[in-house]
């Protein structure tokens, strides 16, 4: 079941974007997903500024909640000694009646690392009350890093309260580490099973990494890379001498194999030259009778609005070299073949007929070659074995199907939302 649209959110840390840090980063990103996928969205730290967080965020400062408050350091240096200070339940009923009305407008709190570490206790201990006063919602708590467990830190914490509540499971927590490893650290200290503590990784932001224009990242979504086995580039125009019905072929052989490929044609059909479009048609019709449809997709055919032609200029051309696994050029012909290098300079692997000078002349041994005429069944088995034996490919798929934020956020992070779901 998906979450309603009219969930509110908050992200709770004790600083926020401007700030420089892993968990502001991981809160940057996170604040992101939620707006672009339409949920209210707050983020309460005792440091930022709402101008570093993307638009229709909400930034709540509330001073206390920042570790390097002044009364909170006071207080940290007493308790990394192991004193209580005898302000410290001031400062907590302090914190929490600040927390409280906020709070009580948010379907669902992300607090980031106060549940498990010892930077702000009167913070800890503030939403241990809230949440036994039924004042917290639905809270989770996403566990970075963990006082009890840290060499480094393990020091500053002692038997007792408060510092026994950054080892304390509250059964009204959902509980998320980042990894196996801290999972399993988490669970020792808890005291629990580690199938109560949920792993989300971090994730890689496609789009900033492979510098993704609106355009660009539109069209790749629409063309659904992302998901893909394998994705073959051909930026080449709709002609004849591309041997495009080859690649067609070739195509359904990976398919056939169990692979889920895509083949994308960046170039358009010549709209003014009636042979050069019943040719595209032809191609359509082919690609239709070998089940391809999904596959195999022309620029051309993949804008907004799928009535309407579609081109697409070198910039964009070059994004989705960025986002490919290989070039594929199949062609009967070409005066030079400038793709070979343009996929040489990206980094992808090469798949290319050596009717294509550029591939003779200067890919040589680097390239992967192959006749226009050849059996498609080998060229697809020449893609396979390429495929199978990549530890770049392996990775580098894992990463784009399972670890972009967009994909974490669909799989793992949005499931946050409804209460009690697994």
């Amino acid at each position: 079941m998906m979450p309603k649209l009219s969930h509110r959110v908050a992200v709770l840390h004790y600083s926020a974007p401007p700030v420089i840090g892993g968990v502001e980063n991981v809160i940057l990103a996170h604040a992101h997903l939620f707006i672009e996928a339409g949920y209210p969205t707050a983020i309460l730290g005792g440091r930022g500024h709402s101008e570093a967080l993307p638009i229709g965020a909400d930034f709540i400062p509330i001073p206390e909640l920042d570790s390097q408050h002044p009364q909170i350091l006071e207080m940290s240096r007493e308790l990394d000694r192991g004193i209580v200070p005898p302000n410290f339940e001031q400062m907590v009923t302090q914190v929490a009646g600040k927390l409280a009305p906020i709070l009580a407008s948010m379907d669902l709190l992300i607090v980031h690392n106060v549940f498990t570490k010892h930077f702000n206790l009167p913070l800890t201990a503030g939403l241990f009350r809230l949440l036994d006063q039924g004042a917290i919602p639905h809270c989770v708590a996403w566990c970075h890093d963990l006082t009890w467990t840290s060499p480094n830190s393990r020091s500053k914490v002692h038997p007792g309260y408060p510092w026994d509540l950054l080892r304390t499971h509250h059964s009204d927590i959902t509980y998320v580490t980042i990894s196996q490893e801290r999972q399993r650290e988490a669970a020792g200290m808890f005291g629990c099973s580690p199938e109560q503590i949920r792993i989300i990784y971090n994730g890689v932001d496609s789009r900033t990494l492979l510098a993704l224009s609106d355009v660009g990242l539109a069209l790749i979504n629409r063309l659904d890379l992302w998901d893909s086995d394998l994705n073959l580039l051909m930026p080449v125009r709709v002609t004849q001498a591309k041997n495009m019905e080859l690649a067609l072929h070739v195509l359904a052989a990976v398919k056939e194999k169990g692979i889920h490929p895509r083949l994308v044609v960046t170039g358009p059909p010549d709209p003014h030259d009636e042979r050069n479009m019943e040719y595209f048609r032809d191609l359509l019709k082919l690609r239709a009778g070998l089940g391809v449809q999904q596959e195999m997709r022309f620029v051309y055919e993949s804008g907004p609005n799928p009535a309407e032609s579609f081109a697409i200029d070198m910039p964009v051309v070059a994004e989705l070299l960025r986002v490919s696994d290989a070039l594929f050029m199949p062609s009967h012909r070409e005066g030079f073949g400038m793709p070979v290098l343009e996929a040489g300079l990206v980094g992808i692997p090469i798949f290319c007929a050596d009717t294509v000078p550029a591939a003779n002349e200067i890919g040589r041994h680097e390239v992967i070659r192959f006749s226009p005429e050849a059996d498609p069944e080998q060229i697809a088995g020449l893609i396979l074995q390429w495929a199978e034996n990549s530890s770049v490919l392996r990775l580098r798929r894992h990463i784009r199907q399972n670890l972009t934020w967009q994909s974490i956020f669909r799989h793992d992070i949005l499931p946050l939302l409804n209460r009690g779901a697994p």
